[in-house]
């Protein structure tokens, strides 16, 4: 298969999404074209992309996309066809509403743990989901086998944090702190700042 490149999994994974809140109904290019402002050729040349993974049916433009054929194909050739473990570190305020995201439950992802530098805060925390002193992370990433992390811990700490994650074994990391984190080219960071995204949409406002 194709090397897809990265601009192009970003308009898949959009595009995955799409199809499954669509149900099984089949989704047009029109429609596509109205929900993300893509062009009918830049749709289909990401669609080529998953090669075999797709038949004629899924691509066709008469009848629209079908989701029980391409949205599977999509995961499969993003690597999203299975179950991937991940953890929150950081329990405040935005860390602790994520370990109650029911929206994970739908989704190729599996919260096993939260950890806090803060360990009455880890037994004052109300979660189905197992909480840890931040000195046990090490233990528990690699006894779970967790790959990613959702770093939800101030500015001044992520540093800190991201250094010990990788140490743990932790292969993937969305940060949530307003800071440039200093890590190895292999590690996989994405970077969430509210007040970015706020920009970016004010910027194509004007």
């Amino acid at each position: 298969m194709e090397q897809i490149p990265l601009p192009a999994k970003e308009r898949l994974l959009y595009l995955m999404r799409v199809l499954e809140k669509s149900g099984m109904n089949p989704v047009t290019s029109t429609q596509v074209e109205a929900l993300t402002g893509w062009s009918s050729h830049t749709i289909r040349k990401d669609i080529s992309y998953l090669g075999g993974d797709c038949d004629g049916s899924a691509i066709g433009s008469s009848s629209g996309y079908h989701p029980a054929i391409l949205a599977p194909a999509i995961k499969k050739a993003l690597g999203l066809d299975r179950r991937r473990r991940f953890c929150v570190v950081g329990l405040g305020r935005l860390g602790s509403a994520y370990l109650n995201f029911r929206g994970f439950e739908l989704e190729e992802f599996e919260l096993i743990a939260g950890f806090d530098t803060n360990v009455n805060r880890v037994e004052i925390v109300r979660s189905s989901v197992p909480l840890y002193p931040a000195y046990k992370m090490a233990e528990v990433i690699h006894r779970f086998a967790i790959e990613l992390a959702l770093l939800c811990v101030p500015e001044e700490a992520a540093q800190a944090a991201v250094e010990k994650l990788i140490a743990a074994g932790i292969r993937g990391i969305v940060n949530f702190a307003p800071v440039a984190l200093r890590v190895s080219p292999e590690i996989v960071i994405r970077n969430v700042y509210v007040v970015d995204a706020l920009r970016a949409v004010a910027v194509r406002m004007t």
